[in-house]
């Protein structure tokens, strides 16, 4: 009970940062553009305890899940047509205030990716010949190859790093090699013969082995650069898999939901603190791109909407902003309910045991 308590503060401060820290962006930006905030909350129900400042009403909600922004006339049957009203910003401050929800998440990540990176270290494959892991079934674990293994020559060649040894290897495709291994378990050196295997993709050859994961702590302003690395790796790697899903007309089974947000903050925790930032910061990357995607009720389906507004030079008709904003409520509770059946199938198949 105590572990599933936790389990459960931990997932609701993960989400709820990296919610309010959106809807944080959409305040801010609405304020620099005279936008009225009526409200700004944090979490969601019944009040617990709350302040008016100006014309904003701050409070702490009963449901600490995420937070919410109301700004004056935000939605189009409300509009008094007063100056400070959200419709009645030109359609560029929308986009603006639209666009500052994801632009703060990614800030929110590029800040804790560089955290850790400053602090705990980044791993990075190591350059020195030393095999971090074998493959089961292919040449390598074939010919015996074990993790700390460091390979010294290759068919008489001296290897002097990893990238030499994977080009020898690579030209060997169907070819015996011979390699001269140091095992730190024996006194001398050890010769093992294998025959790389053909990558059917590439034509390269290959026998299973990847490189040893060091830590390496880069500095305050080298951090800032895998910062930016990372948070180009967990944007492009999901738009590439669901461009590979759609191409193979295949649905997204690895799609998680709260539920399998909550297992991975759970295992996070295990392995410690640095782990659980850089998941928030995941997390956070994941929401500000979800948020882009032109689907009416997210932020990229309004920028998309007030975009076209601009282009026309006329506001949209309320009928089309009223059925657009139901196609995309629709779409979005369909994704979350996915992702949440989803998340019992591999509970249910002990994935996150």
């Amino acid at each position: 009970m105590i572990e599933f308590g936790s389990r459960v503060v931990l997932t609701v401060i993960c989400l709820g940062l990296v919610v309010v820290i959106h809807e944080l962006g959409h305040f801010i930006v609405a304020r620099f553009f005279g936008v009225r905030v009526e409200k700004f909350t944090v979490g969601f129900g019944p009040e617990i305890v709350g302040w008016t400042g100006g014309h904003t009403r701050y409070a702490i909600c009963a449901v600490p899940l995420g937070g919410m922004v109301k700004l004056a006339g935000d939605m189009m049957d409300d509009q008094k047509n007063q100056a400070d009203e959200f419709f009645s910003q030109p359609w560029y401050r929308r986009i603006g205030i639209a666009l500052a929800g994801p632009v703060m998440n990614y800030l929110l990540a590029f800040f804790l990716f560089a955290l850790v990176a400053c602090v705990w270290g980044v791993l990075t494959p190591s350059e020195q010949p030393i095999i971090g892991d074998v493959v089961p079934g292919l040449p390598a674990a074939q010919a015996k190859l074990q993790t700390n293994d460091r390979v010294d020559q290759i068919d008489g060649v001296p290897v002097a790093n990893w990238e030499q040894m994977a080009t020898l290897i690579h030209d060997k495709a169907g070819r015996p090699v011979r390699l001269n291994v140091r095992r730190p378990s024996e006194p001398k050196p050890i010769v093992l013969e294998l025959v790389p295997q053909r990558d059917p993709s590439t034509g390269v050859g290959l026998i299973g082995i990847v490189p040893q994961i060091d830590k390496i702590k880069p500095g305050f302003v080298k951090s800032f650069s895998y910062a930016g690395r990372d948070v180009k790796m967990w944007t492009m790697q999901p738009l590439h898999y669901l461009s590979d899903k759609i191409s193979h007309f295949e649905g997204p089974k690895e799609l998680s939901g709260p539920l399998g947000i909550a297992q991975m903050v759970t295992k996070a925790t295990k392995e410690g603190v640095s782990y659980v930032i850089y998941l928030i910061a995941i997390i956070s990357t994941g929401l500000g791109l979800f948020n882009i995607f032109p689907i009416p009720v997210l932020d990229g389906g309004h920028i998309f909407l007030y975009a076209v507004e601009g282009l026309l030079g006329k506001p949209l008709n309320k009928r089309v902003m009223a059925l657009a904003n139901a196609v995309g409520l629709s779409i979005v509770l369909t994704i979350f309910f996915y992702a949440s059946y989803q998340d019992i199938v591999r509970l249910h198949h002990g994935f996150w045991r």
